[in-house]
């Protein structure tokens, strides 16, 4: 699983203040952690930076590549900050976070990642917005994002689709069409592009003591269809668990056999069964529990392990 470190994000209370005080020891040392942690590329996401942009760019991308030497990823709207970080970067080859199919983006951002010779991840979204079904979704990128990347002879090995996971609170009936959206992808076009997520989106808007399950049982689901990158939280020791189970096969333990059980049900576009758990032992049941809202056959709620 190629991880890119999703922790330098504006959202963070933490990584707010940094930026305010220009730290960067803060951002150098978290870059360091993710890349110790497991992460193979580290996403900057510093929201749009309407004002500052020309200054905070190539501040951060010079003191972060002055510690790592992994690829990347600036995830911004702006995309006068997207070329100012792509001018200042040494090192590995970068990735843009994100175009999509709306006609502007979509026009600018691919022409400016040719230029740099930087990835791009492409969003399965038009100006119409996210569809749900996953028809919809490869329709977008069959016939919107793939055939623009020709058009500017963008190398494809450089174009990574992202068909959007969304939460599961608000938005349920996303998760299951998102699954088969991956799975569908990886045949509709020839050579394949590469395929990643924003794991944790699955989980916004849950209480925080439920969201790494969440992740996680959602990852192995996706894994189950060839999920192989992914924008996630390297800190997350029982994730890189599943990671490391399903990719080895690891039948050692009753929670890596089931999670490997859950990834092949899914493989074999096949629902998991309450008789692969054992409802006895709490981490199980509430395990098949997430299974049943991720696949949206239970209506989600926050205590939903409870009922």
């Amino acid at each position: 699983m190629f991880i890119i470190g999703e922790n330098i994000h504006i959202i963070s209370e933490k990584v707010k203040e940094a930026l305010t005080n220009r730290d960067r020891e803060f951002f150098m040392d978290l870059a360091v952690r993710q890349v110790e942690a497991g992460a193979k590329a580290v996403d900057i996401n510093l929201g749009p930076r309407k004002k500052d942009w020309a200054e905070v760019f190539p501040w951060i991308v010079e003191a972060i590549e002055t510690v790592v030497d992994v690829p990347l990823s600036i995830d911004t709207t702006n995309i006068d900050g997207m070329e100012a970080a792509l001018k200042t970067i040494k090192k590995a080859q970068p990735i843009l976070n994100s175009t999509s199919a709306e006609p502007e983006r979509l026009e600018k951002i691919p022409l400016l990642a040719k230029k740099y010779g930087a990835k791009v991840i492409a969003l399965t979204m038009a100006a119409e917005g996210i569809p749900v079904s996953a028809d919809d979704r490869v329709t977008i990128a069959v016939e919107k994002l793939i055939p623009r990347m020709m058009e500017i002879d963008f190398p494809m090995s450089d174009l990574i689709i992202d068909p959007l996971v969304l939460t599961t609170s608000g938005c349920q009936q996303y998760c299951p069409h998102l699954i088969e959206t991956v799975r569908t992808l990886q045949y509709a076009w020839d050579p394949t592009p590469m395929i990643s997520v924003g794991l944790s989106n699955v989980s916004n808007a849950v209480p925080n003591e439920n969201r790494p399950l969440i992740n996680r049982v959602y990852l192995a689901m996706l894994m189950g269809v060839g999920l192989q990158m992914m924008i996630a939280n390297p800190f997350d020791k029982d994730q890189n668990d599943v990671i490391r189970w399903i990719e080895t096969k690891d039948a050692s333990s009753p929670l890596s056999r089931l999670y490997n059980k859950i990834a092949n049900r899914i493989a074999s576009s096949e629902e998991p069964q309450i008789e692969d758990f054992d409802l006895a032992d709490p981490d199980q049941d509430a395990i098949w529990k997430t299974t049943r809202i991720l696949l949206n056959k239970v209506i989600y709620a926050d205590g939903y392990l409870n009922q």
